[in-house]
């Protein structure tokens, strides 16, 4: 009998957020859909960019009747400065994100709670650095790498080491237009002085600057968050894991780790996984032990250990609403402030880790490199004596989960591209056999899914769909962040996916074993997509914006969304948005960012909020990359 393989809709995943929904109501407790209600309709000044709120003079809005603020400042130069503000903000994030990383290699040893994992990658990067390797103890090297590595948050002069990854057309561009990023702190800290009040008031200015943080959070924060938690928790391989609500369990200890941080989830999973902690939980009625994860987080433990995904941004009240979860524990980034008083509803425990995330109604337990087991142990054993406090009549788990293949990072992908063709002997460290694939038609491109959720939009509806006409018409798919998330709701992680593909692209995920969909990992692995991008290119002779590959954010919501857009389009990829970038109020910063970067480093923006046009434009930007290329 064949297996007919069928995904979750968006309608399914709708009709269990209403049902988890009708708990909220009976208890009193708003979730995100009543508060979008009370919201709307939103400002539109706000919504353009043309609200100033930089001094106390205003707050000034531009309209018609008044089309300078107080200072003189026109729309142009108000939405400019909003957001370039939105990409220091966003690089701030990840890059203070990377920064923890590299302290957590600083203090790495071999009898602390921290330890290098991927050795090859730490001398591999030890020599990219100038690091001496010979004769040396592995801490002694990595105590070396991170003092570098934190030097490019603060360096006197010259520009982010990881640079010199990129193509060398594209290295020109970058030092050609002087968007080159110097030190990370530097460049977010020139965002903010330009902005300030009696400062730039020049557009163009202002997205060369926003250009150059990006680059900065990209080519620097982010990659290395990214470099540094491989060398630490290991470089993802592929494997197995489940998502989606489903993945909750009435008979275990159900605890969720939340945010973006590893450095807290993966001591959690050490600790949940050790046979003494689930021994515990047994002994307190249940049968063990289940750790879930949500948002980027979720990406960060299932690529590594194949933790079970339970949803991406907005599903995380959801999560708690199912009535089963002992604790929720959260590092940095997207935590509602509404998990406070939900847990309160329930008999949820709710643990913030992080002294940047300090939330009302948490019980706060700041983890550092010193304590982390201690903190783990107490969460976890916490967790386990709470599972007896379960109220019965507020449980409904959804049903809803499916397979998901995880974990295909620039390694990880090329460990599976051998399979493809055999036209070449060392397969291992090229991406020759994908090119051979694009070159030929099999494949016509590829798509980076990226961003969060957005309630502007139907929540995963553009994520799915898009993906779903981009895979019939042979475009893969790369995924990180909480598109990767949708995917994995949807069954689009499932290798059995590929029946919803084209002939080529069928074909590759039948040869290659893999899934249509490549989960890549969190939001600050995107610095994976552009190593690929880059070693496509390379391996190809051209420059990356040459490639058949563009960016897509059809649901992004985020600061940290704008700075990854920025790096993105100077890496030269074209960038797909289905949510206006809070700038329209300027007609001079829609034409700078949609046409004038194209100038400037030969990508841009394409925005358009119906799903059905933006992945009709990103098949046609794809198609014109190929006849480009004359193939």
């Amino acid at each position: 009998m064949i297996e007919v393989f069928k995904t979750t809709t968006v309608e399914q995943m709708e009709a269990d957020s209403d049902r988890l929904h009708e708990t909220a109501e009976k208890l009193g407790i708003d979730t995100w859909q009543d508060r979008v209600k009370k919201q709307t309709p939103h400002c539109g000044f706000g919504e353009k960019g043309v609200c100033c709120r930089i001094c106390s003079m205003g707050p000034c809005r531009i309209t018609p009747k008044s089309p300078k603020g107080i200072c003189g400042a026109t729309a142009d130069t108000i939405a400019g400065r909003n957001y370039l503000r939105m990409v220091a903000a966003g690089a701030s994030a990840h890059s203070d994100h990377g920064r923890e990383c590299v302290h957590k290699l600083y203090d790495a040893s071999e009898d602390g709670y921290y330890h290098v994992t991927d050795s090859a990658k730490l001398l591999k990067l030890a020599e990219e650095w100038g690091v001496p390797t010979e004769g040396r103890d592995l801490y002694d090297i990595a105590r070396d790498v991170a003092r570098i590595g934190l030097g490019e948050y603060g360096k006197i002069e010259g520009v982010q080491n990881f640079l010199s990854r990129a193509t060398e057309e594209r290295r020109k561009v970058w030092k050609e237009q002087e968007i080159e990023p110097r030190a990370i702190d530097r460049e977010v800290v020139t965002a903010m002085h330009m902005t300030h009040m009696g400062c730039t008031a020049d557009p163009e200015a202002l997205v060369r600057q926003s250009l150059r943080t990006g680059l900065a959070d990209g080519w620097g924060g982010s990659m290395a968050g990214t470099e540094i938690s491989d060398i630490l928790y290991g470089t993802p391989m592929p494997r197995e894991t489940e998502g989606n609500l489903g993945v909750l369990d009435k008979d275990m200890v159900n605890i969720i780790c939340h945010g973006h941080d590893p450095a807290v989830s993966e001591m959690i999973v050490l600790v949940a996984e050790s046979r003494e902690m689930q021994e515990y939980a047994r002994s307190c009625g249940a049968k063990g032990i289940n750790i879930a994860g949500l948002c980027c987080t979720a990406n960060e433990i299932a690529m590594r250990h194949g933790i079970k995904m339970v949803g991406n941004f907005l599903q995380q009240e959801n999560a708690l609403l199912t009535g089963v979860v002992e604790a929720i524990v959260v590092d940095v980034q997207c935590i509602f402030p509404n998990i406070g008083p939900l847990a309160e509803c329930f008999h949820t425990k709710f643990f913030t880790t992080s002294p940047i995330a300090r939330i009302p109604k948490s019980e706060y337990l700041e983890l550092t490199s010193h304590n982390a087991r201690d903190v783990a142990l107490k969460i976890v054993r916490d967790a386990c004596e709470n599972y007896k406090n379960r109220d019965e009549s507020k449980i409904f788990i959804p049903e809803h989960k499916h397979k998901a293949a995880v974990g295909y990072s620039c390694e990880g992908i090329k460990s599976r591209l051998d399979a493809v063709t055999n036209s070449f002997v060392d397969t291992l460290d090229t991406y020759k056999p994908l090119i051979e694939c694009i070159k030929s038609g099999v494949l016509r491109g590829a798509v980076a899914m990226v961003g969060c959720n957005n309630p502007k939009v139907r929540p995963d509806y553009s994520h799915i769909e898009i993906m779903k006409r981009l895979l019939e018409n042979d475009i893969i798919v790369v995924a990180t962040g909480c598109a990767a998330q949708a995917a994995s709701k949807a069954g689009l992680l499932d290798k059995r996916a590929k029946v919803f593909c084209g002939e080529g692209l069928r074909r590759v995920c039948t040869l290659a074993d893999i899934p249509p969909v490549l989960h890549m990992g969190s939001c600050v692995d995107i610095s994976r997509m552009m190593l690929l991008v880059t070693g496509i290119a390379k391996d190809w002779g051209i420059d990356t914006t040459q490639l058949p590959a563009v960016g897509c954010a059809p649901e992004w919501m985020s600061e940290k969304a704008v700075s990854i857009a920025n790096y993105v389009v100077a890496t030269g990829i074209d960038v797909y948005l289905g949510i206006d970038p809070l700038v329209s109020g300027s007609e001079k910063m829609m034409e700078l960012i949609t046409q004038g970067t194209r100038q400037m480093v030969g990508a841009g923006y394409t925005i358009n909020t119906d799903p059905e046009q933006l992945v009709k434009a990103m098949i046609d930007g794809i198609e014109a990359k190929r006849a480009a290329l004359g193939i």
